[in-house]
């Protein structure tokens, strides 16, 4: 084999190389949104991740949902602008309420959107394109490590119905 056989052999290879990376990119890029987020699945028992989820809290979700998980007063009943008010995310609210797939998508994507109802009024921003999936799984993680036993245990019950649709 010569020189310039040799070249041209590693530049063919080089280019379907790069045609088939560009390939797998792609096909993970425009992947449904949907069916990436019914496989998310929250890690209440992730230490790594919890430390990562307690500083997101802390740094992004506290100022309404509050430092204990308490929500806003009065958060049932909408205020004069027709929003309600930030739920809480302990026991005591509905966010257990909810399996781990819609709790994400409220997170990334916002209310209105993930009920399908695009005008929805609510304070509660998305999060897509200020934290990474990676993220909103460990702050979703966090917050339900926060809960008891009891109440893991519902949710896990909840996530277990969910995935029987």
């Amino acid at each position: 084999m010569t020189s310039s056989s040799f070249r041209l052999g590693a530049l063919i290879l080089g280019v379907i190389l790069l045609i088939a990376g560009l390939m797998v990119w792609w096909q993970n890029t425009t992947q449904d949104d949907a069916v990436r987020a019914s496989q998310v699945q929250l890690e209440p028992d992730n230490s790594a991740l919890l430390s990562v989820g307690r500083q997101i809290y802390f740094s992004q979700c506290a100022a309404c949902h509050g430092e204990q998980l308490q929500g806003e007063p009065n958060w049932r009943d909408r205020g004069a602008d027709g929003r309600l008010p930030a739920p809480p995310h302990d026991p005591s609210g509905h966010t257990w309420h909810h399996p781990d797939a819609q709790l994400f998508a409220l997170t990334k994507y916002g209310i209105g959107p993930t009920v399908g109802q695009p005008d929805y009024p609510s304070n509660m921003p998305a999060y897509d394109g200020v934290l990474t999936d990676h993220e909103i799984i460990a702050v979703l993680s966090w917050i339900k490590a926060q809960w008891p036993e009891e109440i893991q245990q519902k949710h896990d019950d909840i996530n277990r119905q969910a995935a029987q649709r």
